[in-house]
């Protein structure tokens, strides 16, 4: 950690993002996903798609399993990569890692302050006020004497000698401007002396924990200016189709880009650093160089996963060597989206063109991919029941948006895969498994990262 020129983490620069997913792990904070079940299909495993002559026949991967391949890629091309802590200053950390623990570099309090406004006493009363006050932010005051008193600010110092601090509201002055307490006076009493919080090199936080405000706001009181932290994942988002328009009404065939607006913004809730939007034509050629010639962690591409006479997302990763770790997932909707590994610190996440499908997409495979290349922990999972029934699909799970409304989930209208109203009044998604829920059932629900009172509500 840098602060002031002291402790400047001198071993963050031996430290990678591996170690710090494995320091993680080490301290309970993160809870792998479980390795995904193989499938009897010619030997085929969920990350590794059959590229047998019966590959037309592959089967997507169930929606569990899609999440825990793509958290599974993320620790891989972390570790692979190695990318060195970064030091931020605090202003820009909001959302990082710790990649050093948060050692306290001063006391803190660093000196005896007042917990109070009212005013500082020696020995027993009555006392005699000092003219003068003492305000936070003063130097040292000189020492009182038994029988002195004098006005003091809450956080400032404490005068040597000091017995106890007298509230305001519980002192009062006779004709002659001596000072009686109204109540009894206990020493130490509303004075908080110094180090109660901490004692310099006192570990604050450890390795792992998520830079929140509060982190912010210790991080500053602890003496720090910056800290060292895990870097950003750097995604680049490819929003494919000619049929799209970027403002006003849709006319002519022609329709408004929803996923432009919507997936920055999202993507970098998610923890990521968006370094480009870029627009590309129905071409596999321009599809061709906009995918091998950036340099991002992360490419999300919209539209042209399924076998349409544009959809050149597929004969394109083939056509670079890509490996599918995700063809299809066992999901409503969003069943045609994909995960594939580019390079090997490289992974593009192919969402589906209709809005609601590509935000199934992301929470299904750019989430855990995202957040465990930023080296965050896994929210805990918990489960609330369905106020009414919610209509499941027979084979798949279903993602449905809800509101909560005190301890239960309510289903929300409008959640086609081509549908945005549900979601953009929704407080998170119900995981409906295969044949539906029924009203009272209980449902795992994902959190909209905005919705959860969580670091995602900061898009900065």
């Amino acid at each position: 950690m840098t602060a002031h020129g002291t402790r400047a983490g001198e071993d963050a620069e031996d430290l990678d993002v591996e170690e710090v997913l494995a320091l993680v792990n080490d301290h309970g904070n993160h809870r792998p996903a479980p390795a995904p079940r193989a499938e009897t299909d010619g030997g085929r495993t969920p990350d590794r798609p059959d590229t047998s002559p019966r590959s037309d026949r592959h089967r997507a991967t169930p929606w569990p399993d899609a999440r825990a391949v793509a958290e599974r890629a993320g620790r891989n091309a972390a570790r692979t990569a190695r990318r060195a802590p970064v030091s931020v200053p605090l202003e820009a950390a909001l959302g990082l890692t710790l990649a050093t623990p948060l050692d306290a570099l001063t006391d803190l309090p660093s000196f005896d302050t007042s917990a109070m406004d009212g005013w500082a006493v020696a020995g027993p009363a009555p006392w005699d006020v000092r003219d003068e006050g003492i305000l936070a932010g003063h130097a040292a005051p000189t020492p009182l004497t038994d029988g002195e008193a004098v006005r003091i600010a809450t956080g400032a110092r404490i005068p040597p000698d000091t017995t106890a601090v007298l509230r305001s509201e519980h002192g009062r002055t006779d004709d002659k401007g001596r000072l009686y307490a109204t109540g009894a006076v206990a020493p130490g009493q509303d004075i908080r002396p110094r180090g109660q919080e901490c004692r310099t090199g006192d570990q604050l936080l450890p390795v792992g924990t998520l830079v929140t405000p509060a982190v912010l706001g210790l991080a500053a009181a602890a003496g720090y200016d910056s800290v060292d932290a895990v870097p950003r994942p750097r995604a680049e988002v490819l929003v494919l189709g000619d049929e799209l328009l970027t403002e006003g009404l849709p006319h002519d065939g022609l329709i408004r880009d929803a996923l432009g607006p919507m997936l920055e913004p999202w993507l970098r809730a998610l923890g990521a650093e968006v370094v480009a939007v870029r627009r590309v034509r129905d071409d596999a050629g321009a599809l061709h160089r906009a995918i091998t010639t950036s340099d991002a962690d992360v490419l999300v591409t919209t539209g042209g996963t399924a076998a349409g006479p544009v959809d050149h997302v597929h004969p394109t990763l083939r056509r670079i060597g890509a490996e599918l770790l995700v063809d299809g997932v066992k999901v409503r909707p969003g069943h045609p989206m994909l995960l594939a590994r580019t390079t090997e610190t490289q992974h593009l996440v192919g969402l589906p063109g209709n809005p609601l499908a590509a935000v199934s997409g992301l929470l299904t495979l750019a989430e855990p991919l995202l957040r465990t290349l930023a080296a965050r922990t896994a929210p805990e999972p918990y489960t609330l029941p369905l106020r009414d029934t919610a209509q499941g699909h027979p084979y798949d799970t279903r993602l449905v948006p809800v509101v909560l409304r005190g301890d239960q989930a309510v289903p929300l209208h409008y959640n086609g895969p081509a549908m945005l109203r549900g979601i953009a009044a929704a407080d998170a998604l119900a995981v409906v498994p295969p044949g539906g829920s029924r009203a009272g059932q209980e449902a795992e629900l994902l959190d909209l990262p905005w919705a959860s009172g969580g670091i995602g509500v900061c898009f900065t």
